[in-house]
């Protein structure tokens, strides 16, 4: 049973994340004491991820929301779509790019399910994902004279991000987040 994106239980660190952008607005003027006031106690008795997206809609637009619950397609046709900070990734995320760029950054973002599918169209377009350590990225469409370019650290047990549909004159690019000079040499000397 799929369980609505909307209906996911939230963590304290959401609570935390919408309640800090509640505090901006009323340090600006934009809430008054009694709406913060009411906010902020509405805040901490959320139990979903979809009743704290309802307290901040309405001061900043869609990018600068503190939790990103949506569930659409990630469409682009010559410019750039981009989804990072903390959001949902769906089970099944459709995505088209048409001589476009669809950056995915996945450091933050809450994973329905440990095997999420990219359900991609490309055609002359790129994708770009940006994965934690641990998270494995699998390219398993149909690629018509496309490039792959998968830089990840995967652990055997971690998530799996599959990548499917159909690329056509396009490429995937995936990547961890650089390690520390520190990290690099405990993993040398750790062999």
């Amino acid at each position: 049973m799929d369980v609505p994106l909307r209906d996911l239980r939230a963590s304290d660190a959401d609570r935390e994340r919408v309640a800090a952008v509640l505090g901006e607005a009323y340090a600006d003027g934009r809430l008054t004491a009694d709406e913060h006031a009411d906010r902020t106690a509405r805040v901490y008795a959320a139990r979903t991820l979809g009743e704290l997206t309802g307290l901040t809609g309405d001061l900043g637009p869609e990018e600068a929301q503190p939790i990103l619950v949506d569930d659409r397609p990630v469409s682009v046709f010559f410019g750039r779509a981009r989804r990072d900070g903390r959001w949902v990734v769906p089970v099944k995320l459709p995505l088209l790019a048409l001589f476009g760029t669809v950056e995915l950054d996945l450091r933050e973002a809450v994973l329905q399910r440990r095997h999420i599918v990219v359900e991609s169209l490309v055609f002359g377009g790129r994708i770009r994902l940006l994965v934690p350590d641990g998270v494995r990225v699998d390219v398993t469409g149909r690629t018509i004279l496309s490039t792959r370019d998968l830089r990840a650290r995967p652990d055997p047990g971690g998530p799996t991000i599959e990548v499917g549909g159909t690329l056509i004159f396009g490429s995937v690019r995936v990547r961890a987040p650089k390690r520390t000079l520190r990290a690099r040499l405990r993993g040398r000397l750790g062999r």
